[in-house]
């Protein structure tokens, strides 16, 4: 089981099927925090944030690509 990952939105691009996130360590990718830009697994993910929005996720490499596979609006 990964823990999820405090993050905020700062772009959502649905064209390309990314959200750029400002996160905290990664630590099952054993990243540190950053900025990024992240593919999504569902593009319907996408619908549901917007830029400024706090977020909970978890980030997975799926075919070598960083690969948002959960995202949750954080209260």
């Amino acid at each position: 089981v990964v823990d999820m990952t405090d993050g905020e939105v700062k772009k959502v691009d649905t064209e390309a099927g990314k959200i750029t996130l400002r996160h905290g360590e990664l630590k099952n990718l054993g990243m540190n925090a950053m900025t990024m830009a992240f593919h999504v697994k569902d593009q319907a993910m996408l619908t549901q944030v917007k830029a400024g929005d706090k977020v909970k996720f978890v980030a997975e490499r799926v075919n070598g690509t960083f690969t948002v596979v959960q995202l949750v609006p954080s209260k």
